[in-house]
């Protein structure tokens, strides 16, 4: 019998019942859908159609196959919640404090399962991944250098507690601990500040203001801004990996090589099918999962080190912290069940610089996302989002920034490029993927026992882990003058000049801080601060030029969300617009006048021609 061709339509029966997917992380590399029958061997072919997308964005794959691909999120996705966790507490001067940072990671993973939940299902309704955003530590790490803020000495803790009421207590370490009052009071601050800036990210996508910002804020802004975030993001892994620099070089080359070296290579893994049982199949797994793999072999390795005596254990070395045992009390002491609320950490307060840094991170935030949304779409052959989709988007990114300023997190989320790369990886761009993978994180963040074990994983494995993070973060970010016309000179001087006076102004200002008078002390240490911060500098002096130099919007790269994708017969779009459609909207009110006043809204009106940002 010869070859059936099957429709799109088609796909999940066929899948299901020949039970072998092209799914990278459950099944094999790139195999046809085939099922041979003993009697007729038949044989079935997908058509070059459903080969792009094994699911769509609004299909629902099988119980398993969900459950495998949100597993395979959570796990890639869990290095970067807690590298932002133990770099905030240690901005925080809660280095020391393990049930605390036991406690950040827990209402990181809430916020993070959270908005990823509502941003596929009521935000810009793509399988987009909501996490916690690095740019927004940038000013965290700025102001832990100044006095106001900087984490006292033991000298000074010795004085403060001999001179005040307070008991003082030690750590494992035997020195003195940083007083819970001093950490709170930081904590309070942060929180007002951070809520305050989500109000303002929310009403950016709620009145629509979006495409209002995007034409004055541009690649030629996010480039330079953004990179000098993740480049000063260094600071914080090299404090890490120098526990051990060797454990944090090997975890980085592990997940280096199998991400990146071995990128077209299969290796075996155990598989079960109803036609084979159990049997051995080469996938790609060691590139999915290559982040947790180094993880559990660098952990194992300083676990060798640890009971062969290679590692300090003196706890006042450097080499303590890259001990497997340095920290696991916090495993017994943490409770089983905790459950993140606003407030946890007191009443929020409000301080002046850190509300500009995180306005700039925002605003900074929200014209990355919307890359994101665009890049997304393009990844699961569906149409650009139309506007209405990408204010909600903007809006439930506001709203989380919101919640986590109340939780006393420290910083927001935002969309994640490389859980973007996923969906081109595993051909599944379902958004009930992205659904579980949320309700997973929400049902992890309950479980703080299990937080504090991936708190207790050594610190030079972490430093390794946030080598290879935030390294192609910048790489990320990089690829955004993909759309810039870069035989332009106006557009590779005012790059190379906002890199170049982002770095040289922050060094400036933290070796010559008295250089800075006005006659204030108070506006003397404002401006040091908002000096010290390199994402600040290069994004405004990046933001100015480029508005002000004579280009063209497409020279620019202001039109690159303009840019629609192909619609020809040979590159059909897998869905239409219409899965963009909002959840509980009656059409009444899609189709009535009020429509055009909501931006958050399609306008079905017969007249009205739909917008793209």
């Amino acid at each position: 019998m010869g070859d059936i061709e099957i429709s799109r339509e088609d796909i999940q029966t066929s899948a299901t019942a020949v039970n072998k997917f092209h799914i990278d992380g459950i099944a094999g590399p790139d195999t046809d859908l085939t099922k041979e029958d003993d009697e007729e061997h038949i044989q079935v072919h997908v058509t070059s159609e459903t080969q792009k997308m094994i699911y769509s964005v609004s299909d629902v794959p099988p119980f398993y196959v969900t459950f495998g691909l949100a597993m395979q999120q959570v796990l890639v996705s869990m290095s970067r919640c807690l590298s932002v966790t133990l770099v905030f507490t240690e901005c925080i001067c809660a280095g020391d404090k393990e049930l605390l940072k036991t406690q950040i990671l827990s209402s990181t993973m809430f916020v993070t399962g959270l908005s990823t939940v509502l941003m596929s299902t009521f935000g810009v309704r793509l399988p987009i991944f909501q996490g916690p955003d690095p740019s927004y530590l940038i000013p965290l790490l700025t102001m832990s250098s100044f006095s106001e803020w900087k984490c006292p000495t033991q000298e000074s803790l010795a004085q403060l507690y001999e001179n005040s009421t307070m008991n003082a207590s030690v750590n494992t370490r035997g020195l003195l601990q940083v007083p819970d009052e001093f950490i709170i009071n930081k904590i309070q601050q942060l929180m007002g500040s951070l809520m305050l800036a989500g109000v303002i990210h929310t009403l950016v996508g709620a009145t629509g203001l979006v495409g209002l910002l995007l034409r004055f804020i541009g690649p030629v802004t996010i480039v330079p801004a953004i990179s000098l975030a993740g480049l000063f993001l260094s600071k914080a892994a090299s404090k890490f990996a120098e526990t051990h620099w060797g454990i944090a070089v090997i975890t980085a080359a592990i997940t280096f090589v199998l991400s990146i070296n071995m990128s077209n290579v299969s290796t075996p893994f155990p598989s079960w099918s109803r036609q084979k049982g159990f049997h051995v199949s080469w996938t790609s797994n060691h590139k999915t999962f290559a982040v947790m793999i180094a993880i559990v072999i660098g952990w194992a390795l300083s676990g060798i080190l640890t009971v062969a005596g290679g590692l300090s254990p003196d706890p006042k070395n450097i080499q303590y912290f890259a001990r497997t045992d340095s920290r696991t009390y916090v495993i017994s002491d943490t409770s089983w069940f905790s459950f993140p609320y606003p407030g946890q950490f007191g009443m929020p307060q409000i301080n002046a610089f850190a509300v500009t840094s995180f306005l700039i991170s925002t605003i900074l935030s929200v014209t990355d996302s919307i890359g994101d949304y665009s890049a997304c779409a393009r990844t699961a052959y569906v149409p650009p989002p139309p506007a209405h989709a990408v204010n909600r988007g903007i809006s439930v990114e506001g709203v989380m920034v919101f919640l986590a300023g109340g939780l006393g997190i420290g910083h927001g989320t935002s969309s994640y490029g490389y859980n973007i790369a996923m969906i081109g990886l595993t051909k599944v761009s379902s958004r009930r993927v992205l659904q579980v993978t949320g309700a997973m994180f929400v049902l992890l963040s309950i479980f703080t026992k299990l937080g504090a074990v991936f708190v207790t994983i050594p610190y030079s494995v972490l430093g390794g882990s946030m080598i290879i993070l935030f390294g192609p973060l910048v790489g990320f970010i990089l690829s955004n003058v993909q759309v810039l016309d870069l035989s332009s000179t106006r557009n590779i001087a005012i790059i190379g000049l906002s890199l170049f006076v982002g770095f040289m102004v922050p060094h400036w200002i933290t070796t010559r801080p008295e250089a800075v008078k006005t006659g204030s002390p108070g506006a003397d240490n404002f401006l040091k601060i908002l000096l010290s911060n390199p994402m600040l500098i290069g994004g405004v002096i990046a933001c100015f030029l480029d508005n002000t130099t004579p280009g063209t919007r497409h020279e620019r790269g202001l039109d690159w969300w303009e840019d629609g994708y192909s619609t020809s017969a040979e590159d059909p779009y897998i869905e239409g617009k219409e899965m963009y459609d909002p959840l509980f909207i009656p059409q009444r009110l899609r189709m009535s006048n009020w429509s055009r006043f909501i931006p958050v809204i399609p306008n079905n009106r017969p007249a009205s021609k739909q917008q793209y940002v």
